[in-house]
């Protein structure tokens, strides 16, 4: 991948749960929270050259009443408290079949993110770890990478165009700082 077509993204956008910290599916507990390796570098690295940061998150334990909003923004609160603080965060709440418009793969919290940044969304990127991440990406006309963990599907993985191993290697190739090539 080269360096966002010769220059820098004006924002990248990260899934929270498999990206940035562990998935740990319903989770409530902020003493539970676990930051992924690489994501404090990464996330200094883009603060560092002025890329703004956002985190656009699907919460279905909210519309499906395994949690409620205090919770998940306790849990929120805490995946800032470890990483930083973010510029904006795009949560969708409902149940996954409520239809709505914001829950990945549709493109509502990727817009709703690139909106609130001021950066249209063919400058911003997302970072995420499975297809609906990337599907939701290029629904909104942003750019995606894949950092695939052991959630991501064998399928996922071959039908992405832009892979890398870790969020850091990605945000490396995205800034022009780290190896150049193709998926990862």
């Amino acid at each position: 991948m080269t360096a966002a077509r010769g220059r820098a993204p004006g924002a990248v956008l990260f899934d929270r749960d498999g990206t940035l910290v562990e998935d740990l599916p319903g989770n409530g507990d902020p003493d539970r929270v676990r930051v992924v390796p690489g994501a404090p570098e990464a996330l200094r690295l883009l603060r560092r050259h002025g890329v703004r940061t956002a985190v656009v998150t699907n919460q279905s334990a909210i519309g499906r009443g395994l949690l409620s909003v205090a919770e998940v923004r306790r849990v929120n609160d805490r995946v800032e408290d470890l990483l930083g603080p973010f510029d904006t965060w795009s949560v969708c709440p409902h149940d996954p079949g409520a239809g709505c418009r914001c829950r990945k793969p549709r493109p509502g919290l990727v817009l709703a993110a690139a909106r609130r940044l001021g950066v249209p969304p063919g400058r911003c990127v997302v970072i995420g770890d499975i297809a609906a991440d990337m599907l939701a990406a290029r629904a909104a006309g942003a750019r995606g990478v894949l950092v695939p963990n052991g959630a991501t599907r064998p399928e996922e993985i071959a039908a992405e165009p832009v892979t890398a191993p870790d969020v850091l290697t990605a945000v490396r190739r995205l800034l022009g700082a780290g190896e150049q090539g193709g998926g990862g």
